[in-house]
C-alpha cells in the first residue's frame, strides 16, 4: 500500500475570462513570459500521487490551449459547458477512475501561485477522514459593508472579522460526493465554488489554511500584482541550518514495546526520556528550520518548563517550524537526518520514518533523507547510553532588500 496519497486533478480553464480586461482569457495571459495555465499546471505535475490530471477548456481556446501546453504530456482537454458548474462536471466525467472514494481537487487555472505543499496537505486531510476540504486563509483586513451614495461607496457597518476566511482552490473531496453535489443540486442554488454545492448537501467542507499569496487573477490589477508577485518569488535566497540533540534513555520498571524515533514508533524495549515523547530525530530536524529562518530553538518556543509541553508529540514543534517558515513566504528544499545510536535499526523503518516527516511538514517525500551511523561502541551511543541525532536543512525565503 502506498503511503502517499492517490488523487486526481480536474484544472478548470474553460471561462471567458472577460473581467481581465484582457485580449485574450486571463489563464492564456503571459505571467514571467508563460502562460499562466501553464504555471498552473506545472505545479500538479510535479507532486508526487498525482494519477491524472484533466484540464476543461472552451474548444474555442484550442490553439492557445495547445501553445500553452506544449512539451506537456497531458490528455486531450475536455471541453466546457456553459458555466463553471458544467465544465466541473463533466471533467468530473472524464476522471478515469469510477471509485467514489478516490480523491478528486479541483482547481481554478486562474491561481498560478499554489504551493505545492499546501496541495499535500489538503490531499492529506481527505486521506485522514474528510469527505470535503478547501484551501482558505484567515482574513487580516478590516471588512465592512458598502454604502452606497449616489452610485459611490462609503464606509457601512464592519463585519466580524474573527471566523472570516477567505475561501481559495484547489478544493478537494471524494469523488462520490462532489459528483452527487453536482447531479443533486437544485438549479436555482446560488453557489459559487465546488464546496458550496458540498455545504448545500450537509457535508461538512474542512478549511485548510493556505497561503496568502494564492492570488486569483480576475481583474487587471491583478495581472499587475501577479507580475509582481513572480518578480519577487524569482528573487529568492537560500539558507542552511543545523540541529543537533540528545537523549539518554529512561531508567523505568516497565519495559516498553516501542520507542518513538522521528515520528514513529519503532519497536523497542527501551524508551528516551525528556519532558515531551522525547523524539532526538524530530527535535533536532525542529532546530534546524528554526536555525535557517532565525528563530531561535526549540527551547525558546517550547520550554521544557512549562508543563503544558510534557508528554507532547513532537510533530506538533516541527509543524510549529514548518508553519513560522511558511509565515515567512519561505518553503524547505530539503532535510537531511542522521541518527547516531547501536540501537534499534533504523534501515528497516527508513520510508515509514520519511513518509511520516513529509507528511507533517506537507512537503514531497523526495525532499526528506534519513540515514543512521553507530559510533563504533565509543562514546555514550556506543555504550548504549542514549541515543544522539543531527540534521541539516536548505530553505528558501524571499531576498530581502536594503531600505
Amino acid at each position: 500500500m502506498s503511503l502517499i496519497p492517490r488523487f486526481h486533478v480536474v484544472l478548470v480553464a474553460a471561462g471567458g475570462g472577460v473581467r481581465s480586461g484582457q485580449t485574450v482569457p486571463k489563464q492564456y495571459c503571459p505571467l514571467g513570459g508563460q502562460p499562466i495555465l501553464r504555471h498552473s499546471l506545472n505545479t500538479f505535475r510535479q507532486i508526487p500521487g498525482l494519477d491524472s490530471l484533466i484540464t476543461v477548456i472552451n474548444p474555442e481556446h484550442s490553439p492557445l490551449y495547445e501553445a500553452a501546453v506544449k512539451g506537456f504530456s497531458l490528455p486531450s482537454p475536455i471541453p466546457g459547458g456553459k458555466t463553471r458548474k458544467e465544465s466541473v462536471f463533466k471533467g468530473l466525467e472524464a476522471l478515469p477512475s469510477a471509485d467514489d472514494r478516490a480523491i478528486v481537487l479541483i482547481h481554478d487555472a486562474a491561481r498560478p501561485f499554489v504551493r505545492q505543499e499546501d496541495i499535500m496537505a489538503l490531499v492529506q486531510t481527505i486521506a485522514d477522514g474528510a469527505e470535503a476540504a478547501t484551501l482558505a486563509h484567515p482574513v487580516a483586513d478590516t471588512v465592512l459593508y458598502a454604502l452606497m451614495r449616489e452610485g459611490d461607496p462609503f464606509c457601512g457597518e464592519p463585519a466580524q472579522r474573527t471566523n472570516l476566511w477567505a475561501v481559495q482552490t484547489p478544493q478537494a473531496f471524494r469523488l462520490g460526493v462532489i459528483k452527487k453535489a453536482h447531479m443533486e443540486s437544485p438549479a436555482e442554488l446560488e453557489a459559487t465554488d465546488d464546496a458550496g454545492l458540498v455545504r448545500a448537501m450537509g457535508v461538512d467542507v474542512k478549511l485548510v489554511q493556505g497561503s496568502p499569496l494564492n492570488l486569483k487573477i480576475t481583474y487587471p490589477k491583478d495581472l499587475a500584482v501577479a507580475e509582481e508577485m513572480y518578480a519577487a518569488m524569482s528573487e529568492i535566497e537560500t539558507r542552511t541550518g543545523t540541529g543537533y540533540d540528545v537523549h539518554a534513555f529512561a531508567e523505568t520498571e516497565d519495559s516498553p514495546q516501542s520507542i518513538r524515533l522521528c515520528g514513529v514508533d519503532i519497536p523497542f524495549g527501551r524508551r528516551l526520556a525528556g519532558h515531551s515523547d522525547a523524539d532526538v530525530g524530530l527535535h533536532a530536524l525542529t532546530d534546524a528550520i528554526l536555525g535557517a529562518i532565525g528563530g531561535g530553538d526549540i527551547g525558546t518556543h517550547f520550554p521544557p518548563s512549562n508543563p503544558a509541553f510534557k508528554g507532547m508529540d513532537s510533530a506538533a514543534f516541527l509543524k510549529h517550524a514548518s508553519d513560522l517558515l511558511k509565515q515567512k513566504g519561505g518553503y524547505l528544499i530539503n532535510a537531511d537526518i542522521t541518527m547516531i545510536c547501536e540501537a534499534p535499526k533504523i534501515g528497516p523503518h527508513r520510508d515509514a520514518i520519511v513518509a511520516r516527516i513529509a507528511e507533517i511538514l506537507a512537503v514531497p517525500p523526495d525532499r526528506i533523507n534519513i540515514k543512521a551511523t553507530t559510533t563504533e561502541g565509543l562514546g555514550f551511543t556506543g555504550r548504549r547510553e542514549g541515543i544522539a541525532a543531527q540534521a541539516a536543512v536548505n530553505v528558501a525565503l524571499p531576498r530581502g532588500r536594503p531600505g
